[in-house]
C-alpha cells in the first residue's frame, strides 16, 4: 500500500546543513505545513470570533466531540506504520459501546468486568483481522472491511434496530464525565496514550521494527524481524484501543444504537492519514495524526461558528485531506528532485 508506506520525507540534519536559508525553509514548509496551517486558523478564528472561538468553552466542546475521534485516528494509526488498513475502527465502535451497556443493563455485569470484556473481545478481534491479513493472506483493507462488516450487523441483531438504555453506575459515566482542570478527562486520556504511542514508535525496538515493515516487508524479514508477528500484534493493538473508545463512547452517550458509530469511521481514517502528511511526511506518525485531528476540529469548529451548513464537516474533511496530500506530494518532489541533482554526473562532466 504505497499510501501508506513508512518511508519518512522529513529532511535530514546533514541535508539541511548544506541548504541556504532560503532552501532550508523552502524543504521545512511541506514538512510542517499542516502545523502551520493548524496555528493560522486558531489566530484567525480568534480574531474573526473573539466571543465565541477563544474561549474555554469552546475548547471544552472541541475536546468533548473530538476526543473520540482522536483516538480512533491513533487506532488505525497502528496497523498503517505496518503498511496496512484497519476498518473496523469505525465499525467496531457500534458494536462495542452497545455491548459496554448492554452487558451491564440485561446482564447485571459490573462495569469494571463489563469493560473488561469489551476490551479483551476488542483484541480478540484485531486478532482475527491480524489471522486474515497475514495467514490467510487477505488484503488488509478488504479483510477489515468483511470484519467490520460482520461486527455491524452483531450488533443490528442484538439491538434488534431499538435503542440500549437503562441506569448505568455511576463509575461508568464518571469514565468520560470527569472534569479536570476544567477539560473533559478525555482529553488526558488522548495525550497520555498519544505520548505512549509516540515513545513505544520513536525510542523502543518495537516501533522501529514495525516502522520497517511498513516499509519494506520483504526486508524487514529477511533481517529478521518477525513480520506475522509484529502486524497481528499492530491489529491486536487497534483492536484494544478501539474498544476502549467504545466504552468511552457509551459512557458518553449513556445509550446504545447502531445508527451510532459509522460516521467516525472517516474523520478517523482523514486524521490518521494526516497524520502521515506531516512532521514526518510519508510516515504515519503520532504527531502528525493529532495534527490532522486538531486542524479537522478547529476548522470545522470555526466554520460552524459561522453559521455553516450540515453539509460543512465531510466537505472540510475530504478537502483538508486532499490539500494535505497535495503538500506531502509537493516535499517528495522536491526531495527527489534534490536528490538527483546531489547524484554525481557518469560522465565527469
Amino acid at each position: 500500500m504505497p499510501s501508506i508506506e513508512s518511508s519518512a520525507l522529513e529532511p535530514t540534519r546533514g541535508e539541511m546543513a548544506s541548504l541556504p536559508v532560503r532552501q532550508r525553509i523552502t524543504r521545512l514548509l511541506p514538512v510542517y505545513g499542516l502545523v502551520i496551517l493548524t496555528v493560522v486558523l486558531i489566530l484567525l478564528f480568534s480574531i474573526l470570533l473573539p466571543n465565541t472561538f477563544p474561549t474555554l468553552l469552546n475548547l471544552r466542546s472541541i475536546v468533548s466531540d473530538k476526543a473520540i475521534i482522536a483516538l480512533l485516528s491513533l487506532a488505525a494509526m497502528i496497523p498503517m506504520a505496518s503498511g496496512r488498513i484497519d476498518l473496523t475502527v469505525g465499525y467496531g465502535i457500534v458494536l462495542w459501546h452497545i455491548l459496554a451497556i448492554s452487558l451491564q443493563t440485561m446482564l447485571g455485569i459490573p462495569w469494571p468486568l463489563a469493560v473488561l470484556i469489551v476490551l479483551l473481545l476488542g483484541a480478540a478481534t484485531g486478532f482475527l483481522n491480524g489471522l486474515l491479513v497475514e495467514v490467510a493472506r487477505i488484503d488488509s483493507f478488504i479483510a477489515t472491511l468483511g470484519t467490520g462488516t460482520v461486527l455491524y450487523a452483531l450488533a443490528l441483531w442484538h439491538t434488534g434496530g431499538r435503542q440500549v438504555v437503562g441506569v448505568l453506575p455511576e463509575g461508568f459515566y464518571a469514565l468520560n464525565g470527569t472534569m479536570v482542570f476544567g477539560l473533559p478527562i478525555t482529553g488526558l486520556y488522548v495525550l497520555a496514550i498519544a505520548i505512549a504511542l509516540w515513545i513505544i514508535l520513536e525510542y523502543l525496538p518495537i516501533g522501529r521494527y514495525v516502522y520497517a515493515i511498513g516499509a519494506n516487508p520483504k526486508a524487514a524479514a529477511l533481517n529478521g524481524i518477525p513480520v506475522r508477528r509484529f502486524v497481528i500484534g499492530a491489529f491486536v493493538s487497534s483492536g484494544f484501543l478501539t474498544a476502549l473508545t467504545g466504552v468511552l463512547l457509551a459512557s458518553k452517550l449513556r445509550i446504545g444504537q447502531a445508527s451510532v458509530g459509522l460516521e467516525y469511521l472517516l474523520p478517523a481514517l482523514v486524521g490518521a492519514f494526516l497524520g502521515s502528511t506531516t512532521i514526518k511526511p510519508g510516515r504515519v506518525n503520532v504527531w502528525g495524526t493529532m495534527t490532522g485531528v486538531i486542524i479537522l476540529a478547529v476548522g470545522i469548529s470555526g466554520i460552524q461558528q459561522f453559521g455553516g451548513s450540515f453539509f460543512v464537516e465531510p466537505l472540510f474533511n475530504g478537502v483538508t485531506l486532499l490539500v494535505a496530500i497535495g503538500i506531502a506530494g509537493y516535499a517528495q518532489r522536491k526531495r527527489g528532485a534534490a536528490r538527483i541533482a546531489r547524484k554525481p554526473d557518469p560522465s565527469g562532466s
